[in-house]
């Protein structure tokens, strides 16, 4: 771990952030003794973006597949 003065860190800030960026812990320390971190903000990422599997199956075939179950599994009176 790192620690710049205010300084230092305004004089080295591309230096700080690539370092940051690699992964660095990067602490930049002020006159009054308070000291701040910087890492690179957390990428937003969808639950919903899963990896792709790869299948033999067409599109069509998928359908039939769909429309086999809700047929089987279809509610009285539908």
């Amino acid at each position: 771990m790192t620690v710049y003065t205010y300084s230092e860190a305004r004089q080295r800030l591309a230096a700080l952030l690539e370092q940051a960026a690699k992964g660095a812990e990067v602490r930049i320390r002020r006159k009054d003794g308070r000291v701040f971190v910087i890492k690179p903000a957390a990428t937003a990422e969808s639950p919903l973006d899963v990896a792709s599997v790869a299948l033999d199956v067409t599109t069509d075939e998928i359908v039939a597949y769909v429309r086999e179950g809700r047929e089987r599994f279809a509610l009285p009176g539908q």
